[in-house]
């Protein structure tokens, strides 16, 4: 399995009238870890699109466990639990602030061919990048 920690601190911009992250802003917090996951696999989704791929979210479960505030530093953690075989990629996420977890996140998305919109499979230069960290 594959996984990976970005650290960032909440924006004031970020939080609501009651002083804490907006629950909505969490999508954009699970965007950068995903991004930054393949970003450390020295892959982009740039470089994703270039192979005619792109990966729309299908599917995001979100829990709220503790709230954040502004300031906060928080690590978003990032893995794959398995490779991908079909057109499908399901990443499990976590928010952790203080040494506790705030939020946790089970996300798909689909690897769909950028001309067409159909289904596709995981780009064979991605796949060749993690098949190391999935073999026993």
């Amino acid at each position: 399995m594959y996984t990976t920690e970005f650290t960032c601190r909440v924006r004031y911009a970020e939080t609501d009238q009651m002083q804490v992250v907006y629950h909505g802003n969490y999508v954009t917090y699970y965007e950068v870890g995903r991004t930054e996951w393949t970003r450390t696999l020295g892959f982009t989704y740039q470089k994703m699109e270039e192979t005619g791929i792109i990966m729309p979210v299908v599917r995001m479960h979100m829990d709220f466990l503790r709230p954040l505030q502004y300031d906060d530093e928080i690590t978003i953690k990032t893995s794959l639990p398995k490779l991908p075989t079909d057109h499908r990629v399901t990443f499990h996420q976590e928010i952790w602030n203080n040494g506790k977890i705030a939020s946790k996140a089970e996300i798909t998305l689909y690897f769909l061919d950028r001309k067409t919109m159909g289904k596709a499979t995981i780009p064979k230069v991605l796949e060749d990048v993690l098949i190391p960290y999935y073999q026993s």
